[in-house]
C-alpha cells in the first residue's frame, strides 16, 4: 500500500519538473569539438567564476551558439575572439591579456595586499608599550592587604 502511495506521489510530482529538450550537438564533431576548445577561452557574463563551456546560463549558452555560427561560416579563432572582445571588452576572456587597461586585473589583488601589509606594520610600530603605573604607598599596602587574605578589605 505504501510503495502504491509512493509511485502514485512519484507520477504527480513528475508533471511538475521542467523539462527542457537537449540542445542538439553540431553534425560535424570537428566543430563541435573546436567549439568547445574555443568555448573554454572565454568566460561566461553572468558567472565571471565560469567558462562559457562550463556554465548553464541562457546568456553563455547564446554566446556559444554565435561561436558555433561563427565558425560555420568560416571564421577562424582569433577573429572569433576578437569579436568578442570588441563586444564585451576584455573581461569575456578568461585569461585576459596583459596591458595598461588590464593591469589592475593582474596586480590588483598583489596591491591590495601591500598596503594592508604596510597599514598592519604602521599600527605594530606605531604602539607604544604599556606603561608601568605608578602607585601611592597607600594603594601598595592595600594591594597587600587583598594579596595577604585580610577578609575585612574583601568586602
Amino acid at each position: 500500500m505504501v510503495r502504491l502511495l509512493a509511485l502514485v506521489l512519484l507520477a504527480m510530482t513528475a508533471a511538475w519538473a521542467p523539462a527542457k529538450e537537449a540542445t542538439p550537438a553540431a553534425q560535424d564533431p570537428a566543430l563541435e569539438q573546436r567549439v568547445m576548445a574555443l568555448s573554454n577561452e572565454l568566460r561566461c557574463l553572468v558567472c565571471q567564476n565560469q567558462t562559457i563551456a562550463d556554465s548553464n546560463a541562457p546568456l553563455a549558452e547564446d554566446l556559444r551558439n554565435q561561436v558555433r555560427e561563427k565558425m560555420r561560416l568560416g571564421a577562424s579563432d582569433s577573429e572569433i575572439l576578437d569579436f568578442m572582445v570588441a563586444r564585451y571588452g576584455d573581461f569575456v576572456l578568461y585569461r585576459p591579456p596583459f596591458k595598461a587597461a588590464t593591469f589592475l586585473l593582474w596586480f590588483g589583488p598583489l596591491l591590495l595586499l601591500a598596503a594592508g601589509l604596510l597599514v598592519l606594520l604602521r599600527r605594530l610600530l606605531r604602539r607604544q608599550p604599556a606603561q608601568d603605573v605608578a602607585m601611592t604607598a597607600a594603594e601598595r599596602k592595600r594591594v597587600a592587604d587583598l594579596l595577604a587574605g585580610d577578609e575585612t578589605e574583601r568586602r
